[in-house]
């Protein structure tokens, strides 16, 4: 059998080459003609969209500044973090992936929950996190429509409780909320600017198109404080606040030559990195915010008016009625039954009747002016938010007993810096200067802004009722002082203590709560700090000389050590007070 093939005819192969070769013309011709439309007329359109997708716009501020301590450590540092935005809407099943995103970044899943179910179309999953964090969300996997990757700056703390109270803290949106970080803010905060950011097709951060932040940092602050004295300072604090059960304690160490402040603590103490989780009220630097009524420190003062006007000199001998001394029928009472004593022996042992003699003898007015003089009728100047001057009646105000109370330190109040202040006076030689724990702002690059230096704001005593005053301080820390548990082997140390009965809820003076406090400085040639110890509430002994005189010690022998400062003497006890009558007399 046979087959036969037909011919095909030529024509018909023709016709369809020639239809697909229309056919694919008029396909290019249409492709063409959409290229032209979009590239001509939709293009501009085109490229807006295209850069809407890959770049956005954020108005964000450069970084905040550097808090340093006097040697350039760091305080507080800005560092770069990531925060991330959801749209709510973009995310298919929202129940579904709540507990992996809440796990990824710590929070509550009925928190998290309410946000993502608020119907808004945008909300923070977390701001400022750390790289494990945005890791954790990343390989989460949700949709590019759906999360937003920001680049932000996140503060730092590289000490974590160091000064807390002094440094302060930012919030959220970086902004100084206590301490320095707020007094500073218009230092530290960096410029608002905007910037362009690159992401890629899943919404990660690639990089900036047209950074400019750098050039929008804030100005970095230099503070006075030592981070070593600041250490040795807290240390010696809780341990003295831990060992007599105490609610708390404050410390301030000042240079007596400058007014620099060179270490500020307060016990409770607490982590800048987490402040929320502590109470609101170890958030305050008490040592600038807070008066207490400081007790026999002020006898000090009251020497100093007593000698300076003339009245008095250290050898002055008054009569201390074996202990009891009735006054508008109001019993001021001593530890001891003490007869006839000289100024130096009243300051020496801590006569409250001594005290009491000395204002009869220089009157109120004397009194109240000697005070003003130190400054404790104002406020300190010191650059940190909250000071308080303390209280300080007009002398016409006093009654006799209240004249009486104030000789030792009942019925006044003082913050630590103006004591600190005031007691540096004495150190210097009479001046009284300005405190201030700010040396200086720069500039990201270094270039000074402002600086800051040691400034006298007047005269207060002459430089021999300094001297004379210096003398007597140093017998307080000597065998049979107050003080004597603030001797330090080798030095010659000048202080004073403090004990001063508390107000109750009925604003009576109670014989169960009290402040301890001790206030001197070292060495007795070219005092090189001043430092006062405060222990609120002590349940475990409550006397300046047994509960706050330690602290003070190990902080001043410490310090010391640390500055390179030489002892004084070989024997501590070998012929003191004829070394110390002999300074004196320079």
């Amino acid at each position: 059998m046979k087959y036969s093939r037909k011919k095909r005819e030529p024509g018909k192969i023709k016709l369809r080459i020639i239809l697909v070769g229309v056919f694919f013309s008029l396909l290019y011709i249409v492709i063409a003609g959409r290229v032209v439309y979009l590239q001509v007329f939709r293009g501009e359109m085109l490229a807006g969209r295209a850069y809407r997708e890959y770049y956005r716009t954020c108005v964000t501020s450069g970084k905040r500044g550097t808090v340093f301590d006097r040697n350039h450590n760091e305080m507080a540092v800005t560092v770069d973090a990531m925060s991330i935005g959801l749209h709510p809407s973009e995310i298919p099943d929202v129940n579904q992936v709540l507990p992996e995103l809440a796990r990824a970044v710590n929070i509550g899943v009925d928190d998290l929950g309410k946000k993502l179910n608020s119907n808004r179309s945008f909300v923070w999953l977390k701001r400022k996190m750390t790289d494990d964090e945005v890791a954790a969300v990343r390989q989460i996997g949700l949709p590019a429509k759906a999360i937003e990757y920001i680049p932000a700056h996140k503060r730092v703390y590289p000490n974590n409780s160091l000064a807390a109270q002094l440094i302060g803290f930012t919030g959220v949106d970086g902004i100084g909320m206590e301490g320095i970080e707020y007094e500073w803010e218009k230092e530290l905060c960096g410029n608002t600017v905007s910037r362009t950011v690159l992401m890629d097709a899943r919404k990660r951060y690639l990089g900036n198109g047209d950074e400019q932040a750098g050039k929008a940092d804030g100005n970095d602050v230099i503070l006075t404080i030592d981070s070593a004295i600041q250490y040795i300072t807290e240390a010696a604090l809780e341990e003295a606040v831990v060992s007599a059960e105490a609610i708390s304690g404050m410390a301030i160490v000042m240079d007596p030559q400058t007014g620099e402040i060179l270490a500020m603590a307060n016990y409770p103490y607490f982590n800048l990195n987490n402040y929320r989780q502590y109470s609101r009220d170890l958030w305050r630097n008490r040592i600038v915010t807070d008066a207490f009524e400081p007790g026999s420190i002020m006898k000090v003062f009251l020497a100093a008016g007593s000698i300076e006007s003339g009245l008095c000199t250290p050898d002055s001998v008054f009569f201390c009625e074996e202990g009891e001394y009735l006054i508008d029928g109001h019993c001021i009472h001593d530890s001891h039954e003490n007869g006839w004593l000289t100024m130096r022996e009243i300051i020496k042992i801590s006569s409250n009747i001594g005290a009491v003699k000395i204002s009869e003898r220089i009157g109120r007015k004397n009194l109240w002016e000697t005070l003003r003089r130190f400054g404790f009728d104002s406020r300190p100047d010191i650059a940190c938010p909250g000071g308080t001057g303390g209280l300080l009646s007009f002398y016409t105000q006093w009654t006799t007993v209240d004249t009486s109370a104030i000789a030792f330190g009942q019925g006044v109040s003082a913050s630590a810096v103006q004591l600190v202040t005031a007691v540096s006076a004495i150190a210097n030689g009479g001046l009284l200067l300005k405190p201030y724990v700010v040396s200086a702002t720069t500039e990201p690059d270094g270039r000074i802004v402002q600086y800051r230096e040691r400034k006298v704001i007047r005269r207060v005593i002459s430089e021999q009722t300094a001297a004379c005053l210096k003398e007597m301080m140093a017998e307080v820390t000597s065998e049979g002082g107050t003080g004597a548990k603030a001797a330090i082997d080798g030095y010659t140390v000048c202080g004073k203590t403090g004990t001063a009965q508390k107000l109750n809820e009925e604003g009576q003076y109670t014989d169960k709560d009290y402040v301890a406090s001790f206030l001197g400085f070292a060495p007795f040639n070219n005092p090189r700090m001043a430092v006062l110890v405060v222990v609120n509430s002590p349940r475990k002994g409550y006397y300046g000389g047994i509960v706050a005189a330690p602290a003070f010690k190990k902080i001043v022998h410490e310090a010391l050590n640390y500055f390179g400062v030489p002892p004084e003497r070989k024997n501590t006890g070998e012929n003191l007070m004829a070394l110390v009558k002999q300074e004196a007399k320079r």
